[in-house]
């Protein structure tokens, strides 16, 4: 029986999707084959050799060291798209709270609750202050259109919203899922120069989307935009984007993630971190979780891992070898010639790797599994880690 260890609250309904003639899951296991996690920061834990695979149910892997994950033969799942929906409805609530000041005019209506019968009064003198324009009409540009972006983007359009949509890496899935009524933008001063609304849905990457969105960029975007980032804290300048918003250049920020500077600043709607905080949302990210395990664990196929290649052979009840390795010449052929050299033959293979990562995963259906013959691979120079399945 496989262990599962989990870390944080998880839905025990979710884990059913593990099957427990199979599987054991529960906080208190030790020398786990999986770990299931959502928050819980694993930078300082030292990992049993039995540890096979981490999942993260969530996108973001921050708190998980996948660089020494990979160096340890150690697979790292994200579950990206399985909290879109969740994360899609808080930005059209963005969108409606950014445009009309809903939040301000709920709190004011708190202050004259002792006014007695004076209120409607009150209300009816005093409610200019809290207008706001309608989003029909209205143009939005989606930076990103991946699970979610493309989710929003196809949202907006349904509200008779213009929409202009960007990502130079949309995938031929998403972009089969877009309507034809989103414009393409070739380039980001397209989005910039043309949109009331901007909604960020990309990845935050050191060096590359750190505050992509600054005083520079603010200054391509039309007077009084909206900017929604429910994406990554680290996408937005704080302080350029408080001296916009007190220039009036930008009308509203909203953002899930509140910090010092932005939580009680004039013109920011400072959401406390709820994009993925709807229970379908968790439940979902659990249970894409518990398949990636399955599937690597059992079939030794590797789906959404954030630290080693894609790999995929459907399972013809041959064995099966699982082989993960430094990414270098003449690896392969080494491999190969071990499972020769006991007279077995390779019946289907892959071999996966990314540019720029190091660990490589070559997998592959033989006629035998013949003892010795992974300790002969595992003995290969450059070779993590070596698995077989039966």
């Amino acid at each position: 029986m496989y262990k599962v260890k989990i870390l944080n609250n998880i839905r025990s309904s979710a884990l059913e999707n593990l099957e427990s003639s199979k599987y054991e899951a529960s906080t208190e296991i030790e020398n786990p084959e999986a770990i299931i996690l959502r928050s819980a920061k694993l930078h300082d834990m030292q990992f049993n050799p039995e540890l096979l695979c981490i999942a993260r149910a969530g996108a973001g892997v921050n708190n998980i060291p996948i660089d020494r994950c990979a160096e340890e033969g150690i697979i790292v799942f994200n579950t990206p798209g399985a909290n879109a929906e969740g994360v899609k409805e808080l930005v059209l609530a963005s969108m409606f709270l950014s445009s009309r000041d809903i939040l301000g005019g709920v709190e004011w209506v708190k202050t004259i609750a002792q006014q007695g019968d004076e209120v409607p009064a009150l209300v009816e003198k005093q409610k200019a202050k809290y207008v706001g324009p309608e989003i029909l009409g209205k143009t939005l540009g989606v930076v990103g259109l991946g699970a979610i972006g493309a989710k929003v983007a196809g949202a907006a359009n349904a509200l008779g919203m213009k929409v202009y949509g960007y990502d130079p890496y949309i995938s031929v899935e998403a972009a089969w899922k877009l309507s034809s009524d989103i414009i393409r933008a070739g380039d980001l001063d397209t989005i910039y120069g043309n949109c009331d609304y901007i909604s960020l849905h990309v990845p935050y990457i050191k060096g590359t989307t750190h505050h992509f969105i600054n005083k520079e960029t603010i200054a391509k975007m039309k007077q009084g935009v909206r900017i929604i980032n429910i994406s990554r804290a680290e996408l937005v300048c704080d302080d350029d984007m408080l001296e916009a918003l007190a220039s009036g250049k930008v009308s509203c920020y909203v953002t899930d993630f509140p910090n010092g500077k932005t939580a009680g600043a004039s013109g920011v709607i400072a959401i406390p971190h709820l994009g993925a905080s709807t229970p379908e949302s968790e439940e979902n990210c659990v249970t894409m979780a518990c398949a990636e395990i399955a599937e690597y664990i059992e079939n030794g196929n590797i789906i959404n891992s954030v630290n080693m290649p894609g790999a995929y052979i459907a399972r013809t009840g041959d064995p099966r070898v699982c082989v993960i390795h430094d990414n270098v010449p003449e690896m392969i052929a080494k491999i190969t010639a071990a499972v020769s050299s006991f007279g077995v033959n390779i019946e289907n293979m892959v071999n996966a790797s990314k540019k720029g990562q190091v660990p490589s995963y070559t997998m592959f259906d033989v006629s035998a599994l013949p003892d010795g013959m992974a300790e002969a691979i595992k003995a290969i120079s450059g070779v993590t880690r070596v698995r077989t399945l039966s």
